[in-house]
C-alpha cells in the first residue's frame, strides 16, 4: 500500500472571508412555455478553507448550481462570484485558481492513468508532480495501467487527481466517491480531509448522507431548485421530531396521552415527537401495565437522513 502523500504546505486562510457567493441565483433550460427552472433563486456563502456539501434528490439543481458556480454556464437571472470575480465572465483569472471534478471524465481510453493525467496537466499554469498526485489518490501501481483496464472506482479516483493536480484554492467535487469501494472511499475522505486541513475551500456535492455528516462544515439541502435547509448539521437537524414506530396487538384499546403527533394505521403505530423520552417512557409504562406486546419497536432521534427524507417526500413550497 502506498503511503499517503503529504498535499503540499498549508496556505493561508482568512477566517470567516466569503470566497463564494451566489444571490438570487437561477438557470433556466429552454425557452417560452417549454422552459424549466433548474434553480430558483439561490443564496448561498462560502467562506475561505470550509467545507460545504450540497445535497439533493435527484433533478434538486446541485448539479446545474455548481456548473455555474464553477464558470461552466451562465446564470439566467442573480448573480454569482468566485474569489470576488464572475466565474463566466472572469473565467480566464478564476479557472487557474479552482479544481473541477464532474461527474464524468472522458478519459481515452487507450492512454494510461499516468499519460492521461499528463496530458492535463499540460493545460495547468503550475501542475504538481504526476507520479505524487497518483500517489494521494492511491493509483501509484496503476500508473502504466490503460483506462480501458481500470475499474470504475479506479477511473474516478483518476477524476480527482486531474481536479487536485493544480494544487486549487477552491476544489468543487461533484459526487466523488459514487462507485468507489468502502476502502477507497475511506481513502478519498482522508484525501479530501487533508485538503480542507491546509486551507482549501472545499464545495462537495454528495447522495452519501453519511459522507455529508463525516466531511462538512456546513451545508444546504436544495430541493426542486431551492435551498430549504442550511446550516451545520446540528442546524439543519435542530427542531426537527423524533420518531417512535412499532406494532401493537390488533384488539389494543385507547393509547396513552402522548405529547407528539400519533398516526395509527391497523397495526402500525408511528409517533413523530420533539418530546422523544417523555413519550417513549409514557408508551413503554403503559406497555408494561397493560401487558403489551410492542413489536418492531424502532425509537430514534432526528437525524440528516431523517430531514433529507422529510424534505424529499414533501411539498417542493
Amino acid at each position: 500500500m502506498t503511503a499517503p502523500t503529504p498535499v503540499t504546505a498549508p496556505r493561508e486562510t482568512a477566517g470567516d472571508e466569503p470566497v463564494i457567493v451566489a444571490r438570487g441565483l437561477q438557470r433556466r433550460y429552454g425557452h417560452g412555455r417549454d422552459a424549466f427552472l433548474a434553480v430558483d433563486g439561490v443564496d448561498l456563502e462560502i467562506r475561505r478553507g470550509e467545507l460545504f456539501g450540497l445535497l439533493g434528490t435527484n433533478g434538486a439543481g446541485k448539479t446545474s448550481t455548481l456548473e455555474v458556480l464553477e464558470g461552466l454556464a451562465r446564470p439566467s437571472a442573480g448573480t454569482a462570484r468566485v474569489l470576488g470575480l464572475d466565474p463566466w465572465r472572469d473565467r480566464r483569472r478564476v479557472r487557474p485558481r479552482q479544481g473541477l471534478m464532474l461527474q464524468t471524465g472522458g478519459f481515452p481510453a487507450d492512454l494510461t492513468a499516468a499519460e492521461s493525467l499528463r496530458m492535463w496537466t499540460s493545460t495547468l499554469s503550475a501542475p504538481r508532480p504526476v507520479a505524487e498526485v497518483l500517489a494521494d489518490v492511491d493509483l501509484a501501481d496503476r500508473a502504466g495501467t490503460r483506462i480501458s483496464s481500470l475499474s470504475g472506482g479506479e477511473v474516478r479516483r483518476l477524476d480527482l487527481a486531474c481536479a487536485i493536480a493544480g494544487d486549487p484554492e477552491i476544489l468543487f467535487l461533484d459526487e466523488p466517491t459514487t462507485g468507489l469501494d468502502p476502502e477507497s472511499r475511506a481513502r478519498a475522505w482522508g484525501l479530501i480531509g487533508r485538503l480542507k486541513a491546509r486551507g482549501t475551500t472545499i464545495v462537495l456535492t454528495t447522495h452519501y448522507l453519511d459522507e455529508a455528516e463525516s466531511l462538512t462544515d456546513r451545508l444546504a439541502i436544495m430541493h426542486h431548485g431551492r435551498v430549504v435547509r442550511e446550516g451545520t448539521v446540528a442546524e439543519v437537524v435542530a427542531g426537527h421530531p423524533a420518531s417512535i414506530r412499532c406494532e401493537l396487538p390488533r384488539d389494543v384499546g385507547d393509547l396513552p396521552a402522548l405529547a407528539g403527533a400519533v398516526e395509527r394505521t391497523g397495526a402500525r403505530l408511528a409517533v413523530s415527537t420533539s418530546h422523544l423520552q417523555q413519550d417513549l417512557s409514557t408508551l413503554l409504562r403503559w406497555a408494561d401495565d397493560h401487558a403489551v406486546t410492542l413489536s418492531a419497536l424502532d425509537a430514534r432521534a432526528a437525524s440528516l437522513e431523517s430531514v433529507f427524507l422529510t424534505i424529499a417526500e414533501g411539498d417542493p413550497r
